[in-house]
Formats: C-alpha cells, structure tokens, sequence
C-alpha cells in the first residue's frame, strides 16, 4: 500500500487482486488479436484510473517513467487517478459530502483530468462479490467506458495481477475462480468494443517465480513495479531496444558498433561516444538483470590484464579482459542518474496533484462546509503553477544524451 503522509487513506481498504485465468487472458489488444503499438501524439494526456495497482505505484513513479522516457521527443503529461479499494462504481470516493456521490466524483475526477489516453485498472475489488456481482460490475465498466468515450479518449484496458498469499486462511482458489468471471467479462467487453487489452496477471506470475515482487500477498513492490512498467511496454507494443555495443581494437584502428563513434584510441585508452535510443528505468536492486533492456558493452582485442570504465569522467566499473570480451551489463552512470532525477520530480508532480484533487479537508474546502475554508480553493488551483513547471523540467531531461565512455588500463 502506498506510504503517504495521508491519515484518511489508511482506512482504504486493502485491494484483494484476485488470479486470472490463460484462456480468458490470450488476446493482448483489439480483437483481431494483435498487439496494438501504443503511438501517443503530442499534448497527449495519458491518465491511470483504477485502484491500488495505480495508487501504489505514487512511491516509484516506474508506470509514468517508463511512457515518459520511451517518447521522449513527445509533449506528454500524466495524471495518476488511482484510489486503493476503489471499484467501477467509484465507491471508495465517497466522502461526507454528499452531493457529489461517490459516482459523480469519479465522473469529475475523470472529466477534470482532460484525458487523451487512459490506463483502466479495476475488477479486483468487484470480483470480491463472486458471480452474484458479475452483471453489476459489467453494467459498471460499460458506462465507465462511454463517459472515457465521450471525452474522446481512447482506453487500453489492463487485467488484474494474482494473489500471491501463502495466508492460509485465505481461499485463493476461490478467489481466482471468482476472478476468472471478470477477468473473462473485462476482456469481452474490450474485443466487443475494439479496446485494448493487456494481459499483466501472466508475465507478474511468471516473473514471483523467480524473485519477490509483491508485499502482503496483493500488492506490488518496487521490484514489482519496475517489471509492470517494461510488462505494459511489451503489451503496447514496445519492442525493446537494447543497446549492445561492441569496441573492437587492433593495429589497424578501433571501430564502435551501432550509433558510437571513436573519440581517441591510445596507450591503452580508449575514449568513445555512444547516444542511447531512450533512458534506461533505474535497476532495483534485487534486479539480477535488466535483461532485453540492458545497455551491454563489450571489448575485444585488449591486452590482459583490468580496465577501468569511466562514463563522463564518473567511474562505473573495473573489470577484468575476459569478462569485458564477455559483455558488461551497464547498471549504472550518467543516463541512470538522470533516469533517477527524472522519476523523482515526477513523484514531486504526483505528490502535487494527489493533494490538490484530494486534499485533507475536502469537505470543507470544496465540500457542503466550504463556506468555511472554502478560500482555499484558490490555493489548489495555484499548485498547477508547480505542476506545469515539474513537467517542464521534465520534458527538458527526458531526452537521450551523448554520452562519452573511457576505458583504461589499471595500474598502466
């Protein structure tokens, strides 16, 4: 559940996210089959609607980082609309005030978020109800649906990701079958109305099998988080871009691969330039690799013995001839830092938002007792200020650099 300075959404209730089955999973986008390529134009609003599996991912920010580094040459904004226990209905919106329902408010959320592009997560929480709340929950994301419709935003629809709870008191088989009904129901509706869907309940499944990414059983971690971004890139369409790069050196001169280019080859240094594709998401550490994305670096021709690699004078890594003819896997320097600088202003910006549309004092800001604190409504409005600013600075750090690499004998 995610850590925020927030005394009100303790009392969220915990999202049970339930299995999916294979069969009801097979289709990742329209109904064709095909996996649609995710193609965002410029000024698009990209939003993330749903429950926890959005809310949680306010501390790591990878969900947002990972669009926004892969279009980098594209004028993206985002907005995190999750709610931990919320449903299609809007249910965990409620508040004293009433009007606005806890239905009008999601309608309100949702219109006041200018979406171009929305991420749907619900079901998990709906499917708590069995086949009894099938039709409802059916009724529920088909309305939901034509509001986004009617906003002219398109809508990729994800599945819920398994529970994974060694809790023996907890029925997980039961659970899953239940949410076999919805995951069935959500995939259904999305081929019958040409939406995209995205299978992630597989690919998180597979991947807890070799490493923990889930906490309390339910939620993702960190790690889980990291994985669900490069996941929903797979299920976009996204194919990876890896950046193996090879420097070869001999008599006759050195040669880079791919978009490098040699700067100087002497006395046992080499110094070169390389301009990745996109920046690289920052490596958890229990991440062993970040396999198909990994930026690999390899040598050939070098005399025995250690190098240093240094990237823009900052040094990464001392390893020996043979591991370097091997291939190094890069987990870290200047476009790593950058990444890292990048995800925390978008946690900066999310922070921002999350208090400016659900403030503490809601009922009294914009609620039935504004008439009390309602002044303050202004001081919401004044937060854009810092929120288009973050995004500025983003959009100015996104982009790929130049980055100069040095490699040098050790104790030459």
């Amino acid at each position: 559940m995610r850590k925020i300075r927030v005394l009100t959404t303790l009392g969220y209730i915990l999202l049970l996210l339930i299995t999916l089955s294979a069969s009801a999973l097979r289709a990742q986008s329209k109904s064709d089959g095909k996996t649609a390529t995710f193609s965002p134009k410029n000024g698009d609003r990209v939003v993330f609607l749903g429950n926890s599996l959005f809310e949680n991912d306010f501390q790591y920010g990878y969900l947002e980082l990972a669009l926004t580094t892969r279009f980098a040459h594209r004028d993206l904004t985002f907005r995190n609309l999750g709610w931990t226990g919320d449903d299609v209905w809007g249910d965990a919106r409620s508040t004293f005030t009433n009007p606005p329902t806890a239905y009008q408010h999601l309608m309100r959320n949702i219109a006041d978020a200018k979406p171009s592009i929305v991420l749907l997560g619900y079901g998990g929480v709906e499917a708590q109800e069995g086949e009894a709340g099938l039709p409802r929950f059916r009724d529920g994301l088909i309305k939901l649906l034509d509001k986004i419709d009617s906003l002219g935003a398109k809508t990729i629809l994800l599945s819920p990701i398994p529970v994974l709870s060694a809790d023996t008191s907890i029925d997980v088989r039961k659970r899953n079958a239940d949410l076999e009904l919805y995951a069935s129901a959500i995939a259904k509706i999305a081929a019958d109305r040409g939406k995209q869907f995205i299978d992630i309940y597989k690919p998180i499944q597979e991947i807890s099998t070799k490493t923990a990414i889930i906490e309390n059983g339910v939620h993702l971690n960190e790690t889980g988080y990291y994985y669900l971004a490069t996941i929903l890139e797979k299920g976009m369409g996204l194919t990876s871009q890896p950046q193996n790069t090879s420097v070869h050196i001999s008599r006759q001169g050195t040669s880079v691969s791919g978009q490098g280019k040699v700067l100087a080859s002497e006395k046992g240094d080499v110094k070169f330039t390389v301009t990745e594709n996109y920046l690289p998401l920052p490596i958890p550490r229990e991440v062993s690799s970040a396999n198909d994305q990994a930026h690999i670096l390899k040598f050939t021709g070098l005399k025995k013995g250690f190098y240093t690699l240094t990237a823009n004078d900052s040094q990464i890594i001392t390893a020996s001839v043979a591991d370097w003819e091997k291939g190094i896997e890069i987990r870290k320097g200047p476009s790593f830092d950058r990444a890292a600088q990048i995800r925390e202003m978008i946690q900066k910006k999310n922070d921002l938002h999350f208090f400016q549309y659900r403030p503490m004092n809601e009922t009294y800001i914009i609620g039935f007792r504004s008439y009390e604190q309602g002044r303050h409504v202004k001081g919401l409005e004044e937060q854009n200020i810092l929120i288009t600013w973050l995004e500025g600075q983003i959009a100015l750090k996104k982009k790929p650099k130049e980055i100069i690499y040095t490699l040098s004998a050790v104790g030459k």
